[in-house]
């Protein structure tokens, strides 16, 4: 039998708890593990098993089913009712042959089932899975949180590194336009061009930048829900895209709008990227027209933004929410490739989902479902 190794490399001979009210199947059962390099540890009674697991969490339990006071099944539904001793695995060993004494086992928590009299080798084979499962879990835990915490450190990185860019940048903004100012004839020679071109990139840094210091700062807290009115998000939004609005000669349509819970800035900052998306992927000669829509959902309100756009085919529906992913380049449409992401992020701290539905040439629909105030209807 192999000897498992945590995540680290290390050996580990596995930790066993054995518990049995009979001292010889708790002698036979320690000397075949420890014949195989497995440490173990012993329990005469169901308390004395409890306390063990909860004092020094092994990696499995062997568990008799039949013992006086507490049977095996009360033992194991304890140690699942604990979190500190849940994610044990327990192996019962039992003379108990029938189906339901098994079914009643894995009812209880119970990992797997070996019937006595049983074979030395099925014993060892049984226990190497499972530890094995163990340290493989143990592995996806840890993975886990380090993808956790690297995303977070990557966030706030992201953060500090757009806010300190965003100085400098309005420095070289306000330069380049305090050369035009101080020099009036530039606007006549050659050099005017390369003034422009300065300005137009440093206007698209500037909005990537601030694109990307709200994705991260979306992930660096859960937000604080509280009831948020519809309509008056609406009326905010439609003020900070008036300019857009104006100059596309846009065509906004919704009706009266629920309340949600949520996060006011943050769902300002969704309902805002999705309707930009409507105005910025025009067909050309056509004129935006977005219609917002609402639904009752259980406990919550199904919102669709509906656009006369360019629509997306259907092989890339599923990558536009990626961040830095992007179909056009920016000289047709402009922007940073990061707006749809944000939405998703602000969308999934709020407990909810978004989706987009889009037919080439004809149009695209997003659809966010939010949390509605509770005692609203939804």
């Amino acid at each position: 039998m192999t000897s498992p190794r945590d995540a680290s490399g290390k050996d580990d001979q596995g930790d066993i708890l054995i518990v049995d009210d009979t001292p010889d199947n708790l002698r036979l059962l320690s000397a075949m593990l420890g014949r195989h390099d497995l440490r173990v540890r012993k329990a005469l009674t169901g308390q004395w098993a409890i306390a063990a697991a909860q004092v020094a969490p092994p990696d499995l339990i062997l568990l008799d089913i039949k013992m006086p006071e507490m049977s095996g099944y009360e033992v194991c539904e304890r140690l699942k009712a604990d979190p500190t001793t849940q994610g044990i695995p327990i192996i019962f060993i039992s003379a108990l042959d029938d189906t339901i004494d098994k079914v009643k086992a894995f009812a209880a928590g119970g990992a797997d089932y070996i019937t006595k009299p049983f074979q030395e080798a099925e014993v060892l084979a049984r226990i190497a899975h499972q530890l094995n499962l163990r340290r493989l879990q143990g592995q996806l835990v840890a993975q886990n949180e380090e993808l956790v915490r690297s995303n977070r450190e990557l966030e706030q990185f992201a953060s500090v590194v757009a806010h300190d860019l965003q100085q400098p940048l309005q420095s070289i903004l306000g330069y380049t336009k305090l050369i035009s100012l101080a020099c009036p004839a530039i606007k006549t020679s050659p050099a005017q061009p390369y003034l422009e071109n300065i300005l137009d990139a440093s206007g698209r840094m500037q909005q990537m930048i601030q694109d990307w210091l709200a994705y991260a700062q979306v992930g660096q807290a859960q937000p604080r829900l509280a009831p948020v009115d519809g309509n008056a998000l609406l009326d905010q939004v439609r003020l900070n895209l008036n300019v857009a609005i104006t100059e596309t000669g846009a065509k906004l349509v919704h009706g009266n709008l629920p309340r949600v819970l949520g996060n006011d800035v943050q769902l300002m900052q969704l309902f805002q990227n999705l309707i930009s998306n409507g105005l910025k992927f025009t067909r050309p000669g056509t004129r935006p027209e977005i219609t917002i829509s609402v639904e009752p959902q259980p406990q919550a309100w199904r919102f669709g933004i509906h656009d006369n756009g360019i629509g997306i085919s259907a092989e890339h529906l599923s990558q536009i929410f990626k961040a830095f992913h992007r179909l056009h380049d920016t000289q047709t449409y402009p922007g940073s490739g990061i707006g749809l992401a944000t939405c998703q992020k602000v969308v999934e701290h709020h407990g909810g989902r978004i989706w987009a539905e889009s037919q080439l040439g004809q149009g695209t629909t997003f659809y966010v479902i939010l949390p509605a105030v509770p005692g609203d209807d939804g």
